[in-house]
This record gives C-alpha cells, structure tokens and sequence, in this order.
C-alpha cells in the first residue's frame, strides 16, 4: 500500500520492507479507529471549542471532555482565527485558555494524524496537522495580551504546547503534566525542545525521555506553572480577571498570586527532589542515552534505599520507550537550548515530517500497541535495542540530506507576531535554580559579587519576588541540594557556597 511512498523515501531495500510493515499497520489504524469513532463519536465541530467573552476578558475553553480535549483539525481551525482577532483587537483583554472536564488538553489526536500519515494519498494532511498546530501553538507564545493558560486537570503533549510558553500557567492539585511521546514511539514537540531544556538541571531531559508525569503543586515548583491555586478558586479568577477594564502583565500576575496559597503541611513534596534529584541531575547530563542507562543501573544498587528504587522504575520506564525515541528526543532536546521557540518548532516540524514519512515505523506500532489496543505490554519497536539505533538512523530526523526531510513545509505566521518578541515564560515564575547559584555565586546582576547568608539570600529573594508564594520553599531546597556552608570562624556568619558546578 505504501510501497510508492517509502521508495522515494529510503534505500530500495530499506524502503520496501519499511512499506510492508506500514502498510498492515495502517489497515489496523484505520479499522481499529473507525471501529472507535463509531461507538464515541465527537461533538458537531463548531462545538469542539466555545468561546466566551465577559467585559475585557477573552476566553476558548475546549471541548471534547470525552476525549480529554484532544486536539484536532476542528479544534485547530476554530482556534487559529479566533486568537488571531484577539491579538488585534482593542476590546481584549486577557485571554484565557481551558479546557472541559478533566483535562485542559490530553494532547493531540495523534490515532487520525498517524491513519493519515500511513496512507500515501492523505499523507500530507497528516504533515500539515503538525504544521498548523506548531503555528498556533507559538502564536500563543507571541500574543500581545495577556494570556492565562490554566492546566485544571490533564495537561499532555499538544496541551502543554498550548500552556508551556504562556506567561501566565495556573496549576491545581488535579493538573497531571507529561510528554508522553516516547511511550508511543515518537518524540516530544510543540516547542517542548525548548522549553523542556530551560528547566532546572536536567528535569527537562528526564521528562522528555521518560515520559513521566508531574503533578499537583510539583508542576509549580518545578517552573512548568508559574502559579498554583486550588481548582475550586478558578471561578474566583475568572470573575476577577474580567473586573480588568486595563489588565497589564504585572496586575495580571498580583490578581493570580491573590488566590494562591501555601503548601499544606500535609501536602506530599514533588519525587524528584533531594537525593533522588541529586541523582537525576547526574544520570541525565549525558548526550547519549547508553551512559544515562549506566549511571541509573549504577544507582539502583545504591546505598541509599529510596534513590535505588527511584533508578530502577526509571530504567524500567526507559525500557519501555522505543530505543529510536530515545536518541531523536535527547538529540532534540540538547539542540532546542540552543534555538530560539520559532526555530526549535521548525525543527519539531522536520521530525514530525521524518516520523510520518516512515523515517522509523514505531510511530505506528506505539500508536496501535499503546492508543488503540491499549497493551500493556513493551510494543515491538524495531529496532528493539539502544545499540541498533544507529547514528544514520538519528541523522534520518537531523540530516538536511535525508530522505524523509524532503518538502518539509514552512511555517505560516503573522507577520505582525513573528516581528515581535515571545512572551518570557519565567518572568513570573519561581526563580530558576540559576538565578539562585548566580547571587550565591556573586555574578547576578543585581548580586553586588557580595556573599550571603542563608538569611540574608531569603531575604534578597523575598524583595525580588514581592508577595510570591512559594519563594521561601524553592530557594530553600535548591540550597540544600547545591550549596555548603562556609564558615569565616569569626562566630557571626555562615556564608553559602556553590557546589557541583559543571
């Protein structure tokens, strides 16, 4: 079925057994979904997202809350015009994105993008999915408005790409935030090479490979929300964000971090904190994936019982990901830090490409094995092993040479957007565990190159984020974690020290 395409696509003999092995995939992808469609079938598509206007308030709430608000084409082209007339229009406000039920938005529809893309005559609509969800995605990040992104619930995949560059992201106790993409033999996108590989340490790299989820008030603390307020406030804020005849970014961020509040004593700390951090931040520092599966196998026979039995469920995380996932998204992810949002979603768009047009078929064995047949079991990626992965086969999603990166399309944006610059999506988050080492090390801007006290840190940081909740807490620990005491033996200060710089 598919034979036409793979051989434009790839060596002769590569590209024919590729085509056999897509082509029984696709007919199971498109009986398996049709079979589904048939029995859950999707709201009429002017309904698949509502939009709500109160005073200066702009909001599109999404709603497919059976299917967890995925996204698809319906969704995408009502979204597009609608943000569009917002950026321009005088009588907007903020702008506010949710979604129905529970979740904001569990991703995108990728079960049609991948029958698409299995099929030679609808394989450009699979391509063009991800072009037009990448182009909204950083419209999102260049509007002029004030944008609140809350993630009340599910946020995955095509709904982080939504959130992740908001100015604005609001958490609950009920948010649940992954990029589950390797566990379905793909690789984390919609911008999540950039912002993934801005977060502290190595936080990001372990998300993007292992597909794990955060949750609660943990995706505050670890800067993928800037603000964590109870679910049952959300009402409140949006009442109270509509009462903005003139909202700017700074009364936005005051009216949010009003109903904040402070973590409940009984409240469980984010997993990946202390030793276990300790150990992340190590395992994951490689710029391949074979050492980062030998450090962890060297932690899991750890001394310390809880840092051994968090390696062990990370490796058999990582076991379960397909080994071609793994290398393209850590080579992504170690190149999206160096590129702007815009030219890390044109990168995404050529992985995107390369993965549709066969450049590994465990796109569609993760689609069938995880989304429709809903298995259990480790899907039979091919190949099945880190030492298979060959450097030609990375270079497939890389190379402007490839084959499968031929007529990759060009993203369509405003030109009023792309002018601009992009909203900064820590300026109203905590501080980043660089900011922290950069006063302790004296090289913050506003540090003076003077050393300080604990005391004297948590006080400079409380003047620097007036009223925040949740300062008190980072700052705290981050110290623990990075820093030793230095005493001067003149009984009276105790200063802080970096430590584990690399």
């Amino acid at each position: 079925m598919l034979a036409a395409t793979f051989r434009r696509n790839m060596t002769q003999g590569a590209g024919r057994a590729a085509s056999q092995r897509t082509s029984a995939i696709a007919q199971h992808l498109m009986s398996t979904s049709a079979a589904s469609a048939s029995t859950s079938p999707d709201p009429a598509p002017e309904e698949t997202v509502l939009f709500e206007s109160n005073s200066t308030l702009r909001a599109y709430v999404l709603n497919r809350p059976l299917k967890l608000n995925a996204l698809n084409d319906s969704m995408l082209s009502a979204l597009r015009p609608k943000i569009e007339e917002w950026s321009i229009s005088d009588l907007c406000g903020t702008i506010v994105g949710r979604g129905a039920g529970r979740a904001f938005c569990a991703g995108g529809d990728v079960a049609s993008v991948a029958e698409n893309a299995a099929d030679p005559a609808t394989l450009n609509l699979a391509i063009e999915f991800f072009k037009r969800e990448f182009e909204l995605d950083f419209m999102l990040a260049a509007l002029k408005r004030p944008y609140v992104a809350i993630m009340d619930g599910l946020t995955m995949g095509g709904g982080v790409g939504l959130a992740a560059n908001a100015p604005f992201r609001i958490a609950t106790e009920k948010t649940a935030f992954a990029m589950p993409e390797t566990k379905i033999g793909y690789c984390p996108d919609v911008g999540g090479s950039h912002f993934l590989s801005r977060l502290d340490g190595e936080i990001g790299t372990y998300l993007s490979l292992t597909a794990d989820t955060v949750s609660g008030r943990a995706v505050f603390e670890h800067g993928l929300a800037t603000h964590f307020i109870p679910s049952r406030r959300i009402p409140m804020l949006l009442d109270r964000l509509a009462e903005l005849d003139h909202p700017h970014s700074s009364l936005v961020d005051r009216t949010i971090e009003e109903l904040s509040v402070e973590r409940e004593p009984t409240e469980p700390s984010s997993p990946l904190t202390g030793a276990r951090r300790v150990a992340l931040d190590h395992a994951f520092r490689h710029n391949a994936v074979e050492p980062i599966i030998k450090d962890l196998e060297v932690f899991s026979q750890s001394e310390d019982a809880d840092v051994a039995k968090w390696a062990s469920n990370t490796l058999s995380m990582l076991r379960m990901r397909s080994p071609t996932s793994l290398k393209v998204a850590l080579e992504a992810i170690r190149r999206g830090k160096k590129l702007t949002l815009l030219q890390t979603l044109e990168m995404e768009l050529q992985l995107a490409t390369a993965f549709c047009r066969g450049a590994s078929t465990d796109f569609f064995t993760g689609i069938r094995a995880v989304v429709l047949d809903k298995s259990k079991e480790r899907p039979n990626w091919s190949p099945a092993t880190l030492q298979e992965v060959t450097a030609e086969i990375v270079a497939r999603f890389f190379d402007p040479k490839s084959p499968f990166l031929t007529e990759v399309p060009s993203l369509s944006l405003p030109a009023e957007l792309t002018s601009g610059t992009v909203s900064n999506p820590w300026k109203y988050a905590l501080p980043t565990e660089e900011e922290i080492g950069s006063l302790v090390t004296g090289s913050h801007a506003s540090g003076g190159g003077l050393a300080f006290t604990l005391d004297e840190l948590l006080t400079r940081f409380a003047e620097m984020r007036p009223g925040k909740m949740g300062v008190k807490e980072k700052v705290l620990e981050v110290v623990q974690r990075k820093c030793e005491l230095t005493d001067n033996n003149d009984g009276n200060r105790v200063w802080l020290k970096w430590k584990h710089q690399r």
